[in-house]
């Protein structure tokens, strides 16, 4: 009986205030939004999708142009079977190798090629201007941090490191 008191005594949140609702639902549709713009932008400007870019960017940054394939699907925010099925396509471009790993067998490394750096080289500076256009333009030097402080926030609270925040050598 005591146990049943205390729950109802608990503040139960069930609903979003108006405030909250609002920027909720503006948050929620850049979430929406922002992916497609960029879609279209990388579709448009270089015959790619975004997220082959940023998986052909995040081996451009690498050492070597290598990382394992499952640091490589961490980078590139997806599932180890997406990226799988993305990078199968962009070796058949010629873009990325595949190996396995000869320090540990049990893991396959994903390597940019030439052609694929010259391909994100290609890309990057029609990415960027869309970036700087739809994303830091719009907003104050104050405000562009603040962007970055909140998005940490809410990755660590989904418990979602951002990729610059390691090294492809952490054991994460």
């Amino acid at each position: 009986m005591e146990e049943h008191r205390e729950r109802q005594e608990a503040p139960v949140r069930h609903r979003l205030d108006a405030d909250e609702q609002q920027q909720w639902y503006a948050f929620a549709y850049v979430l929406t939004q922002l992916p497609a713009a960029l879609e279209a932008q990388m579709q448009r400007d270089a015959g790619i999708g975004h997220f082959e870019y940023m998986t052909l960017s995040a081996l451009s940054g690498a050492p070597e142009r290598t990382l394992r394939m499952s640091d490589l699907a961490r980078y590139a925010g997806s599932t180890l079977s997406r990226l799988s099925n993305v990078v199968a396509r962009l070796e058949k471009r010629g873009w990325i190798r595949r190996r396995p790993d000869p320090a540990d067998g049990r893991y396959t490394l994903a390597t940019l090629t030439e052609q694929g750096q010259d391909t994100v080289t290609g890309a990057a500076p029609a990415h960027t201007e869309e970036v700087r256009r739809l994303v830091f333009d719009p907003l104050t030097k104050a405000q562009q941090r603040q962007l970055g402080a909140i998005a940490q926030r809410i990755l660590r609270a989904m418990d979602a490191p951002c990729p610059t925040d390691w090294s492809p050598a952490d054991p994460r």
